[in-house]
């Protein structure tokens, strides 16, 4: 599949989140949505990007936007991780790896001198009218949150 670029019309999506039921982009149509992409539940730096978000929902809230965490890890894991870490924020399971693929973040990775298959920790700002707005590649945690609400702010 072709990259996805600022401008192109952001993937529809519906999954199933943490504590039950599914998300799915359309039930955030006219409204900004950051779409944040990690690789797994309860590791250091997952964690400390579920918990930068999950600070700042309010300030995003007040924008008008939503943030939501994709992963492959399965609902169950992802409730576990809700609950350890008091996250307020939808989780949702991508299990099947569609969301990734179409997202382009399903790459291969290597880490001492292995290859493998993995998520890039990636963010998607959609604007309200579902076009993507702005996307960060190979996300480094530190300063990514500020960096997002300041691009959210930047739309508004």
């Amino acid at each position: 599949m072709d990259t996805l670029k600022i401008g192109d019309h952001a993937p529809d999506f519906a999954a199933p989140r943490d504590g039950g039921g599914t998300i799915s982009l359309a039930d955030h149509a006219g409204r900004p949505v950051v779409l944040y992409f990690y690789p797994k539940d309860d590791t250091p730096g997952c964690t400390k990007e579920a918990i930068g978000f999950t600070e700042a929902a309010a300030d995003f809230a007040a924008l008008g936007a939503t943030v939501i965490g994709v992963s492959k890890d399965p609902v169950k894991k992802h409730d576990k991780f809700v609950a350890k870490y008091d996250l307020g924020i939808p989780l949702i399971s991508d299990e099947d790896g569609n969301i990734c693929e179409n997202y382009g973040v399903w790459v291969e990775k290597s880490m001492y001198g292995k290859t493998y298959m993995g998520i890039e920790r990636a963010t998607y700002l959609i604007g309200a009218d579902g076009k993507i707005a702005q996307i960060w590649r190979k996300v480094k945690v530190p300063g990514h949150v500020e960096a997002v609400l300041n691009a959210l702010r930047e739309q508004s």
